[in-house]
């Protein structure tokens, strides 16, 4: 502005004249008055006096921003404004003969840009900035603010910011550090928690995505992509582990058994426990390849190992199957011996194996699907049939308007591996009953409907796969279901097929009686631990074992309660043998503290001798144990918002030994369905590993596994995934 410091113009402002003169000896530009305006964007309109012009200053703002001078001259040409993120980087120089030449605004090297009307183009200003080429972003690696102007006022007395009414946009070129480790540890995680192959990273179009959006990011091969998702588990298990230290409580293990094509066997495990918090957490903890699955030794060795693997050797409290029933008193009972040996197991083992009762649902499902598998295949081909033409589907809509069934069900299919969409498949096609036949006298391509006894025997499997169908949602509504839960819905339906069974009709009570048949064994063999999680809702306790017992039981009720009654008896004792906790023992005597100072012998009142009356009396009369106090109160009001971890955390200093045995209880997963997965397709048996996976090592196999259910609850930052540890618990 050397031109302009000695030109008798001045700059319009309003109302006001400032000297240009005055610009001449400062390095910050002039900011007062309108919009500041790149070097690559001419604005016209309102925000230019008439009458000014655009001349190019050569002050930098705090060394990277470049000044706009306005001088009252009118415009003569209207320009193309310049859209290329690179001007957000250059500035344009005249040079001799008419020639342009492009400065780097952060090591002010040129770069030729035009010479007469001929333009040289931006992609080697691009490459300047991207490739590392520039000495300033090699060296520095630091962000350029550009979303404020600094100034100084006209007296360089202090600064003043003024922020910029462009909004610069921000282009990840120069104005963000790259971190090639970082980037390639976002890429593994991305592989895990979306279950990509590791050989993404060799496929063309991935990598070329990769090159659009970052060319410095050097895409790794598959052996070393391995090690990112090692790396990645390695780092989550570290975060884990810390979780675990701090467990107060015992774990319970859910046990799940899988296989490949190449009959190769993996066995996954998974940990269900209750926080410091009382918050419920399941965390995968292995997935690992055994010689034989299905063998007692081998899980229970699986079993050693996981525990060694994370410190718990010593707190194992239960573990959950889903295995066939048939065969489930002798492997649970040797499974049993295998592990006693190496812990310590509460009632003697009794509680140690649980089965899984969304496993037994669909068990139960299944035997009534396969009741009347030649009706659903009927069903199945006559709703293909409908659905097979427009011209079908309104016909049978007009059929079942002309009979006026009122059903507003729409005909769908099942999907064969989920009992639940069979049981709405018949539930809507008994609706339109009467249309199917119907429609077999008005079409001749068609005869598929089912007979009179046919759909009999589709209301009887419905009015009994209802039952298992709200029971499971009823589990499902919970989201993670405590164990006491389990319990309401287990003696519900024992009673109601019980009673089933003894139906006048006989397609009904031959569906219930082979119901009955598979959940009576399930109830035999899981109601004492149902019964026990139930005794620890404070809604409950033993009053609702007392009444669904009489239900159940009848007479002989008495001697099953007394069961449940004098197991949680001497479970309570088990726990009173351990050792309280330091903060436990501080909380007993805070809870206790009341009596403690009401017993203390008082001074200068004169009942001295009242005082010792209230010392005899406490003698010969022992306090109760906590679980009387507990069973003695009244019980808590049934409220739909209930929380019961929650109940028992604020009651912990009442009963600190008692809140330690409802903690591992309570923690007992019921069922294998975790949070999110289908309860309807759950603990169906052994589950097959797909091809990909089941070509991998081992030990890559469980890092993807684990760490893809481990990732969701971490809480790393994302600008450093590789700093501090993982996997703080939610």
């Amino acid at each position: 502005m050397a031109d302009e410091a000695g030109n008798d113009s001045q700059v319009v402002q309003g109302n006001e004249t400032v000297d240009p003169s005055n610009e001449a000896g400062h390095e910050d530009a002039m900011i007062h008055g309108n919009e500041l305006v790149q070097v690559d964007e001419m604005t016209q309109g309102d925000e230019m006096g008439q009458g000014e012009e655009l001349t190019q200053g050569e002050e930098l703002l705090e060394g990277h921003e470049l000044a706009i001078a306005e001088v009252a001259t009118p415009p003569t040409t209207r320009r193309r404004k310049k859209k290329s993120l690179v001007w957000e980087h250059f500035t344009i120089e005249d040079a001799a003969g008419g020639a342009t030449r492009a400065c780097c605004k952060l090591c002010k090297q040129t770069f030729a840009y035009s010479s007469g009307s001929k333009i040289a183009g931006t992609s080697h200003l691009k490459r300047h900035i991207t490739l590392g080429s520039c000495p300033k972003i090699k060296s520095q690696e630091h962000k350029i603010a550009l979303a404020s102007t600094i100034g100084t006022d006209n007296d360089g007395d202090g600064t003043v910011e003024r922020r910029s009414k462009r909004r610069y946009r921000y282009t990840g070129y120069a104005n963000a550090s790259f971190d090639q480790d970082r980037s390639c540890s976002y890429l593994a995680k991305m592989i895990i928690l979306h279950d990509y192959p590791l050989h993404i990273v060799q496929q063309p179009t991935f990598t070329a995505f990769i090159d659009s959006l970052q060319p410095r990011f050097r895409v790794a091969d598959v052996d070393t992509m391995e090690g990112e998702v090692y790396a990645v588990y390695q780092r989550e298990k570290e975060g884990l582990l810390q979780a675990f230290s701090t467990m107060p409580g015992r774990i319970s293990l859910t046990i799940g058994l899988w296989t490949t094509s190449q009959t190769l066997g993996y066995v996954s495990l998974a940990g269900q426990f209750i926080d410091s918090d009382w918050k419920l957490h399941r965390r995968m903890l292995n997935f690992m390849m055994v010689s034989s699955p299905h063998s007692e030794n081998a899980l229970s060795e699986a079993i050693s190992a996981s525990l060694t693997d994370w410190s718990m050797k010593d707190k194992l409290f239960t573990i959950t199957l889903d295995n066939d029933c048939s065969s489930h008193d002798i492997y649970s009972a040797n499974l049993r011996d295998h592990l006693s040996s190496k812990n310590d197991l509460s009632l003697k083992g009794q509680l140690f194996v649980v089965r899984c009762y969304a496993h037994i649902l669909n068990a139960v499902a299944q035997d009534v699907i396969a009741s009347i598998h030649g009706v659903i295949y009927n069903i199945r081909e006559s709703i293909k049939f409908i659905k097979a033409s427009p011209n079908r589907e309104e016909k049978f809509a007009e059929i079942a308007l002309q009979l006026e069934i009122p059903s507003t069900k729409t005909l769908c299919l099942d999907v064969t591996t989920q009992w639940n969409t069979t049981y709405l498949m018949l539930l809507a096609a008994l609706d339109y009953k009467q249309a199917f036949t119907q429609l077999e006298t008005c079409d001749d391509n068609y005869n598929e409907a089912p007979s009179f006894e046919d759909w009999k025997k589709v209301e009887a499997a419905c009015n009994y796969l209802r039952l298992l169908y709200d029971s499971a949602h009823s589990i499902m509504a919970a989201g993670n279901p405590t164990s006491n839960i389990f319990f309401h819905e287990a003696w519900k339906l024992q009673l109601e097929l019980a009673n089933a069974s003894g139906h006048e009709d006989p397609v009904f009570s031959i569906i219930a009686k082979d119901m009955h048949e598979r959940f009576d064994k399930y109830w035999k063999d899981c109601n004492l631990v149902l019964s026990v999680a139930v005794v620890m809702d404070p809604r409950f306790k033993m009053k609702l074992v007392e009444f669904s017992y009489s239900k159940i039981y009848g007479v002989e009720a008495a001697k099953y309660v007394k069961v449940v009654n004098d197991s949680v008896h001497e479970l309570f004792k088990d726990y009173v043998a351990q050792p309280l906790p330091e903060q436990g023992a501080t909380n007993h005597a805070a809870a206790n503290g009341n009596n403690t100072h009401a017993n203390q012998p008082s001074t200068g009142d004169g009942l001295l001798d009242f005082d010792m009356y209230l010392s005899e009396i406490a003698t010969s009369q022992p306090s109760k144990s906590e679980l009387e106090q507990y069973l003695d109160e009244s019980l808590t009001p049934r409220i739909q918002e209930f929380d019961i971890l929650n109940w028992w955390k604020l009651n912990t200093l009442k009963f600190p030994t008692l809140s330690r045995m409802a903690c591992d209880i309570l923690a007992i997963p019921m069922s294998m369905a975790t949070n999110g997965s289908s309860i309807f397709s759950a603990g169906t048996g052994t589950r097959m590993l797909d091809d990909y996976r089941s070509s991998l090592r081992p030990e890559i196999v469980e890092a993807l596994v684990c760490a893809k259910d481990w990732l969701p609850y971490s809480t790393t930052a994302p600008e450093a995934p590789s700093s501090g540890l993982l996997g703080k618990m939610e």
